[in-house]
């Protein structure tokens, strides 16, 4: 009988759950600002080539062309260039477009997801 009672007090003590509130939170990959100089982001490194000192760049908004200045930013990198040269399939061109994944010649290394700024 006593084993009876125990469980019938554990069943009224059934505590109940907090609702949790889930939010979704967007954000926009263009547009965003380099922390302390209010530069817009142009694109985003998708990959990396050591041997030759190369970038692949995701252009995500207006373009680029040979000579303009650059600002790379990640979580270990922090550099600024000039922009030398920019190809696209292989073959060199003066000046990429928007949505375009152009190679872009670096003095140093970066990372995968580093933003690229305009000066």
């Amino acid at each position: 009988m006593a084993k009876k009672k125990k469980a019938a007090k554990k069943a009224k003590k059934v505590v109940a759950k907090k609702k949790v509130r889930k939010t979704t939170v967007s954000r926009k990959k263009t547009g965003k600002k380099a922390p302390g100089l209010g530069l817009e982001k142009i694109g985003e490194v998708t990959h990396y080539f050591p041997h030759v000192n190369a970038a692949a760049v995701l252009l995500l908004k207006d373009g680029l062309k040979i000579g303009d200045k650059i600002y790379l930013k990640g979580h270990t990198t922090d550099f600024k260039e000039n922009v030398q040269s920019i190809q696209l399939d292989h073959v060199s061109i003066q000046e990429g477009k928007k949505a375009q994944e152009i190679g872009l010649l670096v003095k140093s290394r970066v990372r995968i997801g580093d933003s690229v700024y305009r000066i």
